[in-house]
């Protein structure tokens, strides 16, 4: 970092005599802070997924990621900030597809919140994190909370927004536990012929009835 003097170093300021390619140690560029960064949440996710939330510690975070777990620390603070850190990062593709729902017609709703949910599970990507996030809310009150947190802030109050209903957070929390379900069975116990049933067939069948929460009598 130039333009900086480095503790116990040369002066590096301009007509500091230094060489001008020193660099304050503890802060590392921002390139790879952010590889960093990245690495960790990966790191988490997959402990999160294969341990549960209770049986992963910063300490096995830090192991996998490749770093020590005052890294950990530095970039997210406790285990439960890193578990948020994941969740919201796993969850981002939900939060760009809930525009596509939020800008669709009100009878058109369910069939997009609908595509939108298992759009999501279908992909290998978004999949992977959503069962490291959902294996660990159920068993553990601290990461469902964090669960709750973001799906009820960032996704459901939104959509129940755009309903004009007097109860429409409940509504929006109905269809949504009627997705999370089918999703539970499908993706997670994956009980047949459930599991192995086509993604549009399915999606055919529940739309209606999602919708039927969201806009029903």
């Amino acid at each position: 970092m130039t333009g900086v003097s480095a503790p116990g170093g040369p002066d590096t300021s301009p007509g500091g005599g230094g060489s001008g390619t020193a660099r304050r140690r503890g802060r590392p560029p921002r390139t790879e802070s952010a590889d960093t960064r990245d690495r960790i949440l990966d790191a988490a996710r997959e402990e999160f997924s294969e341990r549960g939330y209770e049986k992963t510690s910063v300490r096995g975070i830090a192991k996998s990621a490749g770093v020590d777990s005052a890294l950990v620390h530095h970039y997210f603070g406790t285990k439960e900030q890193v578990f948020e850190a994941a969740v919201e990062v796993a969850f981002a593709p939900a939060l760009k597809g809930r525009d596509a729902v939020l800008d669709a017609p009100p009878g058109e709703v369910g069939e997009q919140m609908t595509r939108m949910i298992f759009g999501l599970w279908e992909n290998p990507v978004t999949r992977a994190p959503l069962l490291a996030i959902v294996r660990s809310a159920v068993n553990n009150e601290t990461a469902a909370g964090v669960f709750r947190r973001l799906v009820a802030g960032q996704l459901l109050r939104r959509i129940a927004g755009q309903l004009d209903l007097p109860d429409a957070e409940l509504r929006a929390e109905l269809a949504a536990a009627q997705l999370v379900g089918i999703a539970m069975i499908r993706y997670v116990i994956k009980v047949e012929p459930l599991a192995s049933a086509d993604p549009e067939q399915i999606i055919r069948r529940v739309a209606p009835v999602v919708q039927g929460h969201l806009t029903g009598p």
